[in-house]
Protein backbone atom coordinates (compact mmCIF):
# COMPACT_ATOMS: atom_id res chain seq x y z
CA UNK A 1 0.00 0.00 0.00
CA UNK A 2 1.85 3.33 -0.80
CA UNK A 3 1.88 5.98 1.53
CA UNK A 4 -0.40 8.39 0.18
CA UNK A 5 -3.70 5.49 0.27
CA UNK A 6 -2.55 4.58 3.78
CA UNK A 7 -2.67 8.42 5.18
CA UNK A 8 -5.92 9.40 2.72
CA UNK A 9 -7.75 6.31 4.75
CA UNK A 10 -6.10 6.96 7.71
CA UNK A 11 -7.15 10.32 8.01
CA UNK A 12 -10.67 9.45 6.71
CA UNK A 13 -11.08 7.08 10.08
CA UNK A 14 -10.35 9.89 12.19
CA UNK A 15 -12.87 11.78 10.98
CA UNK A 16 -14.89 9.44 10.90
CA UNK A 17 -14.75 8.24 14.57
CA UNK A 18 -14.67 11.68 15.58
CA UNK A 19 -17.87 12.35 14.54
CA UNK A 20 -19.27 9.32 15.54
CA UNK A 21 -20.59 7.66 12.39
CA UNK A 22 -17.53 4.85 11.57
CA UNK A 23 -19.36 2.79 8.61
CA UNK A 24 -20.14 -0.76 9.37
CA UNK A 25 -17.02 -1.87 7.43
CA UNK A 26 -14.50 0.75 9.05
CA UNK A 27 -15.95 -0.86 12.85
CA UNK A 28 -15.67 -4.77 11.30
CA UNK A 29 -12.60 -3.80 10.47
CA UNK A 30 -11.43 -2.40 13.79
CA UNK A 31 -10.90 -3.87 17.27
CA UNK A 32 -12.21 -1.76 19.66
CA UNK A 33 -15.48 0.22 20.47
CA UNK A 34 -15.62 3.70 19.96
CA UNK A 35 -17.87 6.85 21.06
CA UNK A 36 -21.96 5.69 21.19
CA UNK A 37 -21.21 2.66 19.17
CA UNK A 38 -23.51 0.05 21.20
CA UNK A 39 -21.95 -3.26 19.78
CA UNK A 40 -18.43 -4.20 19.69
CA UNK A 41 -16.56 -4.65 16.52
CA UNK A 42 -16.74 -8.66 17.28
CA UNK A 43 -20.84 -8.45 17.88
CA UNK A 44 -21.33 -6.49 15.08
CA UNK A 45 -19.07 -9.27 12.72
CA UNK A 46 -21.07 -12.00 14.39
CA UNK A 47 -24.67 -10.08 13.63
CA UNK A 48 -23.61 -9.44 10.19
CA UNK A 49 -22.62 -13.03 9.46
CA UNK A 50 -25.93 -14.07 10.73
CA UNK A 51 -28.15 -11.62 8.52
CA UNK A 52 -25.73 -13.04 5.30
CA UNK A 53 -27.19 -16.44 6.47
CA UNK A 54 -29.74 -15.59 6.68
CA UNK A 55 -30.15 -15.37 2.53
CA UNK A 56 -26.91 -17.89 2.07
CA UNK A 57 -27.52 -19.27 -1.48
CA UNK A 58 -27.31 -22.66 -0.58
CA UNK A 59 -29.88 -22.71 1.94
CA UNK A 60 -34.07 -23.48 0.91
CA UNK A 61 -36.42 -20.47 1.46
CA UNK A 62 -37.87 -22.52 4.15
CA UNK A 63 -34.64 -22.78 6.31
CA UNK A 64 -33.76 -19.16 5.21
CA UNK A 65 -36.98 -18.25 6.71
CA UNK A 66 -36.26 -20.38 9.90
CA UNK A 67 -32.97 -18.10 10.43
CA UNK A 68 -34.90 -15.15 9.71
CA UNK A 69 -37.39 -15.73 12.76
CA UNK A 70 -34.66 -16.95 15.22
CA UNK A 71 -32.79 -13.62 14.25
CA UNK A 72 -36.21 -11.41 14.74
CA UNK A 73 -36.05 -12.79 18.43
CA UNK A 74 -32.61 -11.83 19.00
CA UNK A 75 -33.41 -8.37 17.84
CA UNK A 76 -36.33 -8.25 19.48
CA UNK A 77 -34.64 -8.61 22.67
CA UNK A 78 -31.53 -6.32 21.88
CA UNK A 79 -31.30 -2.74 23.08
CA UNK A 80 -32.74 0.14 20.80
CA UNK A 81 -28.56 1.16 20.18
CA UNK A 82 -28.28 -2.18 19.44
CA UNK A 83 -31.38 -2.42 16.88
CA UNK A 84 -29.71 0.68 15.43
CA UNK A 85 -26.80 -1.28 14.74
CA UNK A 86 -28.91 -4.14 12.93
CA UNK A 87 -30.56 -1.49 10.92
CA UNK A 88 -27.20 0.22 9.76
CA UNK A 89 -25.95 -3.52 8.52
CA UNK A 90 -29.13 -3.64 6.50
CA UNK A 91 -28.55 -0.56 5.39
CA UNK A 92 -24.85 -0.10 4.39
CA UNK A 93 -23.90 -3.83 4.25
CA UNK A 94 -26.59 -5.16 1.87
CA UNK A 95 -26.31 -3.43 -1.70
CA UNK A 96 -26.18 -4.13 -5.20
CA UNK A 97 -23.23 -5.64 -6.69
CA UNK A 98 -22.14 -2.33 -8.66
CA UNK A 99 -19.39 -3.67 -11.27
CA UNK A 100 -22.91 -6.44 -12.25
CA UNK A 101 -24.73 -3.25 -12.21
CA UNK A 102 -22.73 -1.79 -14.47
CA UNK A 103 -22.51 -4.55 -17.00
CA UNK A 104 -26.48 -4.64 -17.56
CA UNK A 105 -26.30 -1.22 -17.69
CA UNK A 106 -23.88 -0.90 -20.71
CA UNK A 107 -25.93 -4.16 -22.35
CA UNK A 108 -28.88 -2.51 -21.90
CA UNK A 109 -27.96 0.89 -23.37
CA UNK A 110 -26.37 -1.05 -26.22
CA UNK A 111 -29.49 -3.23 -26.79
CA UNK A 112 -31.82 0.07 -27.15
CA UNK A 113 -33.57 -0.13 -30.22
CA UNK A 114 -33.37 -3.95 -30.98
CA UNK A 115 -34.52 -6.71 -30.45
CA UNK A 116 -32.69 -7.39 -27.24
CA UNK A 117 -33.60 -4.47 -25.40
CA UNK A 118 -36.74 -5.58 -23.57
CA UNK A 119 -34.83 -8.83 -22.40
CA UNK A 120 -31.76 -6.26 -21.78
CA UNK A 121 -33.79 -4.08 -19.62
CA UNK A 122 -35.60 -7.11 -17.56
CA UNK A 123 -31.70 -8.42 -16.85
CA UNK A 124 -31.09 -4.96 -16.05
CA UNK A 125 -33.33 -4.55 -13.16
CA UNK A 126 -32.74 -7.45 -11.82
CA UNK A 127 -29.05 -6.71 -11.23
CA UNK A 128 -30.09 -3.24 -9.37
CA UNK A 129 -32.47 -5.63 -7.12
CA UNK A 130 -29.82 -5.76 -4.00
CA UNK A 131 -29.21 -8.21 -1.12
CA UNK A 132 -31.28 -6.38 1.17
CA UNK A 133 -34.59 -6.74 -0.67
CA UNK A 134 -33.69 -10.48 -0.58
CA UNK A 135 -32.89 -10.27 2.97
CA UNK A 136 -36.03 -8.31 3.89
CA UNK A 137 -38.16 -10.82 1.52
CA UNK A 138 -36.93 -13.84 4.04
CA UNK A 139 -38.32 -12.23 6.93
CA UNK A 140 -42.18 -12.28 5.38
CA UNK A 141 -41.79 -16.39 4.98
CA UNK A 142 -42.56 -17.05 8.73
CA UNK A 143 -46.21 -16.67 10.19
CA UNK A 144 -45.09 -13.34 12.19
CA UNK A 145 -42.27 -11.99 9.66
CA UNK A 146 -44.09 -9.54 7.85
CA UNK A 147 -45.50 -7.59 11.28
CA UNK A 148 -41.83 -7.65 12.84
CA UNK A 149 -40.93 -6.02 9.55
CA UNK A 150 -43.73 -3.32 9.78
CA UNK A 151 -42.63 -3.22 13.52
CA UNK A 152 -38.66 -2.34 12.74
CA UNK A 153 -39.55 0.23 10.19
CA UNK A 154 -41.93 2.22 12.39
CA UNK A 155 -39.37 1.88 15.02
CA UNK A 156 -36.82 2.92 12.34
CA UNK A 157 -38.85 6.16 11.59
CA UNK A 158 -37.49 7.96 14.84
CA UNK A 159 -34.25 7.94 13.96
CA UNK A 160 -33.89 8.72 10.05
CA UNK A 161 -33.66 13.03 10.59
CA UNK A 162 -30.43 12.03 12.81
CA UNK A 163 -28.93 9.71 10.72
CA UNK A 164 -29.15 9.27 6.58
CA UNK A 165 -27.44 6.20 6.48
CA UNK A 166 -30.75 4.57 7.29
CA UNK A 167 -32.38 6.11 4.54
CA UNK A 168 -31.59 3.24 1.73
CA UNK A 169 -33.11 0.90 4.63
CA UNK A 170 -35.98 3.03 4.69
CA UNK A 171 -36.73 3.18 1.01
CA UNK A 172 -36.20 -0.18 -0.01
CA UNK A 173 -38.76 -1.01 2.76
CA UNK A 174 -41.24 1.65 1.53
CA UNK A 175 -40.55 0.31 -2.17
CA UNK A 176 -41.56 -3.46 -0.98
CA UNK A 177 -44.24 -2.52 0.98
CA UNK A 178 -45.97 -0.55 -1.85
CA UNK A 179 -45.86 -4.25 -3.39
CA UNK A 180 -47.12 -5.83 -0.79
CA UNK A 181 -49.94 -4.14 0.49
CA UNK A 182 -51.33 -3.19 -3.04
CA UNK A 183 -55.07 -2.77 -2.51
CA UNK A 184 -55.00 -5.96 -4.59
CA UNK A 185 -54.21 -7.63 -1.63
CA UNK A 186 -56.40 -6.42 0.77
CA UNK A 187 -59.88 -6.85 2.31
CA UNK A 188 -62.18 -4.51 3.00
CA UNK A 189 -63.66 -5.58 6.10
CA UNK A 190 -66.80 -3.74 7.90
CA UNK A 191 -66.43 -3.15 12.05
CA UNK A 192 -69.44 -3.60 14.51
CA UNK A 193 -70.37 -3.65 17.61
CA UNK A 194 -70.79 -7.36 17.26
CA UNK A 195 -67.12 -7.67 16.10
CA UNK A 196 -64.30 -9.40 18.29
CA UNK A 197 -63.96 -6.99 21.58
CA UNK A 198 -60.38 -7.40 20.47
CA UNK A 199 -60.89 -6.11 17.08
CA UNK A 200 -62.75 -3.28 18.50
CA UNK A 201 -59.71 -2.68 21.20
CA UNK A 202 -57.83 -2.01 18.38
CA UNK A 203 -60.19 0.63 16.96
CA UNK A 204 -60.26 2.56 20.40
CA UNK A 205 -56.38 1.93 20.37
CA UNK A 206 -56.02 3.18 16.66
CA UNK A 207 -58.47 6.12 16.60
CA UNK A 208 -56.28 9.30 15.23
CA UNK A 209 -58.66 12.19 14.82
CA UNK A 210 -61.55 11.58 17.88
CA UNK A 211 -59.81 9.91 20.55
CA UNK A 212 -62.61 7.40 21.73
CA UNK A 213 -63.26 7.84 25.51
CA UNK A 214 -64.89 4.88 26.30
CA UNK A 215 -66.87 2.09 25.48
CA UNK A 216 -70.30 4.13 25.11
CA UNK A 217 -68.40 6.29 22.59
CA UNK A 218 -67.02 3.39 20.55
CA UNK A 219 -70.41 1.62 20.86
CA UNK A 220 -72.22 5.24 19.50
CA UNK A 221 -69.71 4.94 16.51
CA UNK A 222 -70.58 1.89 15.46
CA UNK A 223 -74.21 2.31 15.97
CA UNK A 224 -77.14 1.43 13.36
CA UNK A 225 -76.73 4.56 11.54
CA UNK A 226 -73.08 4.07 11.47
CA UNK A 227 -70.65 2.29 9.64
CA UNK A 228 -66.81 1.58 10.19
CA UNK A 229 -64.93 -0.62 7.45
CA UNK A 230 -61.57 -0.85 7.33
CA UNK A 231 -58.45 -2.71 5.35
CA UNK A 232 -56.93 -6.07 6.34
CA UNK A 233 -54.41 -7.60 4.78
CA UNK A 234 -54.21 -11.32 4.85
CA UNK A 235 -51.38 -11.61 6.83
CA UNK A 236 -52.38 -9.19 9.45
CA UNK A 237 -55.68 -10.59 9.99
CA UNK A 238 -56.20 -9.26 13.17
CA UNK A 239 -55.07 -5.36 12.36
CA UNK A 240 -57.24 -2.71 9.71
CA UNK A 241 -54.36 -1.02 8.41
CA UNK A 242 -56.31 2.04 7.80
CA UNK A 243 -60.30 2.33 8.80
CA UNK A 244 -62.75 5.21 8.78
CA UNK A 245 -65.91 5.88 10.27
CA UNK A 246 -69.44 7.21 8.55
CA UNK A 247 -72.35 8.37 9.85
CA UNK A 248 -75.51 8.38 7.96
CA UNK A 249 -77.38 11.54 7.70
CA UNK A 250 -79.65 13.65 6.14
CA UNK A 251 -77.43 16.81 5.24
CA UNK A 252 -74.06 17.31 5.42
CA UNK A 253 -73.03 18.05 8.86
CA UNK A 254 -70.76 20.83 10.11
CA UNK A 255 -70.12 20.06 13.79
CA UNK A 256 -68.72 17.08 15.01
CA UNK A 257 -70.24 16.89 18.81
CA UNK A 258 -73.53 15.77 17.74
CA UNK A 259 -71.90 13.06 15.75
CA UNK A 260 -69.73 11.94 18.87
CA UNK A 261 -72.86 12.58 21.34
CA UNK A 262 -73.22 9.39 23.16
CA UNK A 263 -76.87 9.87 24.11
CA UNK A 264 -77.97 11.42 20.47
CA UNK A 265 -80.55 9.91 18.89
CA UNK A 266 -79.94 7.24 15.99
CA UNK A 267 -80.78 8.69 12.79
CA UNK A 268 -83.60 7.48 10.46
CA UNK A 269 -81.76 5.38 7.95
CA UNK A 270 -84.77 5.62 5.57
CA UNK A 271 -84.46 9.28 5.47
CA UNK A 272 -80.71 9.24 5.29
CA UNK A 273 -79.06 11.00 1.69
CA UNK A 274 -75.73 11.80 2.91
CA UNK A 275 -72.78 9.73 4.05
CA UNK A 276 -70.53 12.05 6.41
CA UNK A 277 -66.69 10.46 6.61
CA UNK A 278 -65.90 12.17 10.00
CA UNK A 279 -62.60 10.00 10.73
CA UNK A 280 -59.77 8.15 8.84
CA UNK A 281 -57.22 6.52 10.81
CA UNK A 282 -54.21 4.82 9.65
CA UNK A 283 -52.92 2.24 11.95
CA UNK A 284 -49.31 1.18 11.23
CA UNK A 285 -46.74 3.74 11.27
CA UNK A 286 -44.29 1.24 9.66
CA UNK A 287 -46.45 1.85 6.47
CA UNK A 288 -45.77 5.74 5.71
CA UNK A 289 -45.83 6.08 1.96
CA UNK A 290 -48.06 3.82 1.19
CA UNK A 291 -51.47 4.46 -0.11
CA UNK A 292 -54.17 3.06 0.63
CA UNK A 293 -56.72 5.30 2.04
CA UNK A 294 -58.38 6.67 -1.65
CA UNK A 295 -58.97 3.44 -2.49
CA UNK A 296 -60.71 2.56 0.65
CA UNK A 297 -63.05 5.85 0.63
CA UNK A 298 -63.88 4.22 -3.15
CA UNK A 299 -64.47 1.27 -1.94
CA UNK A 300 -66.63 1.98 0.81
CA UNK A 301 -68.69 4.71 -1.33
CA UNK A 302 -69.70 1.22 -3.42
CA UNK A 303 -70.52 -0.49 -0.50
CA UNK A 304 -72.32 2.30 0.66
CA UNK A 305 -74.18 2.67 -2.22
CA UNK A 306 -74.93 -0.82 -2.54
CA UNK A 307 -76.56 -0.92 0.72
CA UNK A 308 -78.57 2.73 0.59
CA UNK A 309 -79.27 3.29 -2.57
CA UNK A 310 -80.85 6.80 -1.41
CA UNK A 311 -77.38 8.35 -0.25
CA UNK A 312 -76.22 11.48 -3.32
CA UNK A 313 -74.08 13.08 -1.38
CA UNK A 314 -70.52 11.42 0.13
CA UNK A 315 -68.85 14.21 2.17
CA UNK A 316 -66.46 14.72 5.14
CA UNK A 317 -66.23 16.26 8.18
CA UNK A 318 -62.69 16.69 8.51
CA UNK A 319 -60.03 18.73 11.18
CA UNK A 320 -57.65 21.36 9.65
CA UNK A 321 -54.63 20.42 11.80
CA UNK A 322 -52.06 22.61 10.19
CA UNK A 323 -54.32 26.01 10.10
CA UNK A 324 -53.48 27.61 13.61
CA UNK A 325 -49.39 27.26 13.39
CA UNK A 326 -49.56 28.19 9.53
CA UNK A 327 -51.09 31.62 10.66
CA UNK A 328 -49.31 32.16 13.23
CA UNK A 329 -46.27 32.16 10.77
CA UNK A 330 -48.33 34.01 7.89
CA UNK A 331 -50.47 36.52 9.38
CA UNK A 332 -47.94 39.64 8.91
CA UNK A 333 -48.29 38.84 5.21
CA UNK A 334 -52.01 37.69 5.37
CA UNK A 335 -52.74 41.66 6.49
CA UNK A 336 -50.51 42.92 4.23
CA UNK A 337 -52.70 41.97 1.16
CA UNK A 338 -55.59 44.02 2.81
CA UNK A 339 -56.80 46.86 1.47
CA UNK A 340 -56.35 50.70 3.87
CA UNK A 341 -60.54 50.42 4.47
CA UNK A 342 -60.31 46.41 5.70
CA UNK A 343 -57.35 47.25 7.72
CA UNK A 344 -58.95 50.36 9.36
CA UNK A 345 -62.15 48.58 10.10
CA UNK A 346 -60.30 45.67 11.36
CA UNK A 347 -57.70 48.04 13.39
CA UNK A 348 -60.92 49.07 15.24
CA UNK A 349 -62.47 45.31 15.97
CA UNK A 350 -58.76 44.41 17.78
CA UNK A 351 -58.63 47.76 19.18
CA UNK A 352 -55.47 49.14 17.50
CA UNK A 353 -54.98 50.67 14.22
CA UNK A 354 -53.24 49.71 12.09
CA UNK A 355 -53.44 46.39 13.50
CA UNK A 356 -50.16 44.41 13.91
CA UNK A 357 -49.59 40.50 13.61
CA UNK A 358 -49.95 40.14 17.52
CA UNK A 359 -53.27 42.74 17.52
CA UNK A 360 -55.03 40.11 15.57
CA UNK A 361 -53.67 36.87 17.43
CA UNK A 362 -54.40 38.30 20.92
CA UNK A 363 -58.05 38.97 19.65
CA UNK A 364 -57.99 35.61 18.91
CA UNK A 365 -57.33 34.31 22.63
CA UNK A 366 -60.97 32.92 22.95
CA UNK A 367 -62.15 32.29 19.34
CA UNK A 368 -65.62 30.46 20.89
CA UNK A 369 -66.74 33.69 22.60
CA UNK A 370 -66.54 35.66 19.06
CA UNK A 371 -69.92 36.66 18.05
CA UNK A 372 -70.95 36.27 14.20
CA UNK A 373 -70.38 39.61 13.47
CA UNK A 374 -67.16 39.88 14.70
CA UNK A 375 -64.60 41.29 12.27
CA UNK A 376 -62.07 39.18 13.56
CA UNK A 377 -63.98 35.88 13.11
CA UNK A 378 -65.00 36.51 9.71
CA UNK A 379 -61.24 37.61 9.01
CA UNK A 380 -60.30 33.50 10.72
CA UNK A 381 -62.64 32.14 8.46
CA UNK A 382 -61.18 34.14 5.15
CA UNK A 383 -57.67 33.45 6.19
CA UNK A 384 -58.77 29.85 7.02
CA UNK A 385 -59.92 29.89 3.09
CA UNK A 386 -56.99 31.10 2.08
CA UNK A 387 -54.69 28.51 3.40
CA UNK A 388 -57.17 25.44 1.73
CA UNK A 389 -57.86 27.34 -1.22
CA UNK A 390 -54.23 28.14 -2.23
CA UNK A 391 -51.04 25.73 -3.09
CA UNK A 392 -48.04 26.32 -1.32
CA UNK A 393 -44.13 27.03 -2.87
CA UNK A 394 -43.96 23.54 -3.55
CA UNK A 395 -47.22 23.39 -5.55
CA UNK A 396 -49.53 21.18 -2.69
CA UNK A 397 -52.13 22.22 -0.70
CA UNK A 398 -51.18 23.44 2.86
CA UNK A 399 -53.05 21.13 4.88
CA UNK A 400 -51.84 17.16 5.03
CA UNK A 401 -55.72 16.46 5.12
CA UNK A 402 -56.24 18.54 2.30
CA UNK A 403 -53.84 16.77 0.49
CA UNK A 404 -55.52 13.22 1.33
CA UNK A 405 -58.74 14.26 0.20
CA UNK A 406 -58.03 16.77 -2.62
CA UNK A 407 -55.46 14.27 -4.05
CA UNK A 408 -58.60 11.64 -4.32
CA UNK A 409 -60.51 14.69 -6.26
CA UNK A 410 -62.24 15.81 -3.68
CA UNK A 411 -63.40 19.90 -3.71
CA UNK A 412 -63.54 22.02 -0.56
CA UNK A 413 -66.89 22.80 -0.05
CA UNK A 414 -67.57 24.32 3.21
CA UNK A 415 -65.91 25.94 5.94
CA UNK A 416 -67.53 25.55 9.31
CA UNK A 417 -67.20 27.51 12.55
CA UNK A 418 -66.66 26.12 15.96
CA UNK A 419 -67.28 22.78 13.95
CA UNK A 420 -64.53 21.28 16.66
CA UNK A 421 -64.25 23.09 20.01
CA UNK A 422 -62.85 20.81 22.08
CA UNK A 423 -59.28 21.45 23.37
CA UNK A 424 -57.49 19.70 20.41
CA UNK A 425 -60.08 21.28 18.00
CA UNK A 426 -58.95 24.84 19.13
CA UNK A 427 -55.30 23.82 19.07
CA UNK A 428 -55.28 23.06 15.50
CA UNK A 429 -57.39 25.71 14.19
CA UNK A 430 -59.36 27.64 16.64
CA UNK A 431 -62.24 25.08 16.43
CA UNK A 432 -62.70 25.48 12.66
CA UNK A 433 -63.53 22.10 10.41
CA UNK A 434 -64.08 21.86 6.88
CA UNK A 435 -66.41 19.69 4.58
CA UNK A 436 -64.80 18.14 1.33
CA UNK A 437 -67.41 17.36 -0.95
CA UNK A 438 -66.57 13.90 -2.82
CA UNK A 439 -68.58 14.42 -6.34
CA UNK A 440 -68.36 11.31 -8.05
CA UNK A 441 -68.99 12.78 -10.92
CA UNK A 442 -66.45 15.83 -10.70
CA UNK A 443 -63.45 13.51 -9.21
CA UNK A 444 -61.15 13.51 -12.45
CA UNK A 445 -62.06 17.18 -13.23
CA UNK A 446 -60.96 17.42 -10.10
CA UNK A 447 -57.70 15.93 -10.20
CA UNK A 448 -57.30 17.99 -13.12
CA UNK A 449 -57.57 21.19 -11.44
CA UNK A 450 -55.17 20.51 -8.76
CA UNK A 451 -52.78 19.33 -11.40
CA UNK A 452 -53.16 22.65 -13.31
CA UNK A 453 -52.30 24.65 -10.12
CA UNK A 454 -55.34 25.21 -9.21
CA UNK A 455 -57.27 23.72 -5.76
CA UNK A 456 -61.01 22.72 -6.58
CA UNK A 457 -63.14 25.00 -3.89
CA UNK A 458 -67.10 25.51 -4.03
CA UNK A 459 -68.36 29.24 -5.23
CA UNK A 460 -69.25 29.79 -1.21
CA UNK A 461 -65.04 28.83 -0.16
CA UNK A 462 -64.02 31.02 -2.96
CA UNK A 463 -66.14 33.97 -2.03
CA UNK A 464 -64.38 34.30 1.51
CA UNK A 465 -61.05 33.85 -0.27
CA UNK A 466 -58.90 37.46 -0.46
CA UNK A 467 -59.08 38.87 -3.57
Amino acid sequence: MNTPTWLSRGVSKLLSAKEGQRSCAERMEATLRQGQEAMSPRMLRRTYELLRGIIDPRVSEVEGGRRAEAFAALYKAGTIERRKDVWLLMSEMFVADQKKVKEAQDKFAAAIGTSDEAVAEVHYRRATVSPRRRLLQRFSVYPEGVQFLVDLRAELQSALKSDKRLEALDVEMEYMFSTWFDVGFLELRRMSWNSPASLIEKLIQYEAVHDIKSWADVKNRLDSDRRCYGFFHPRLPDIPLIFVEVALVDEIASDIVPLLDELGAEADLQKATTAIFYSISNTQVGLRGVSFGDSLIKAVVEKLKQEFPRLKVFATLSPIPGYRAWLEKNIAGLLEKLDAKELRALGRAVGFEPPAATHFLAALASPLQLPEKSLVRQYLMRFAAEYLGRLNAKGQPNDPVARFHLGNGARVDRLNWAGDPSPKGLKQSYGLMVNYLYDLKRLDKNRALLADGTVPVSGDVEDLMLK
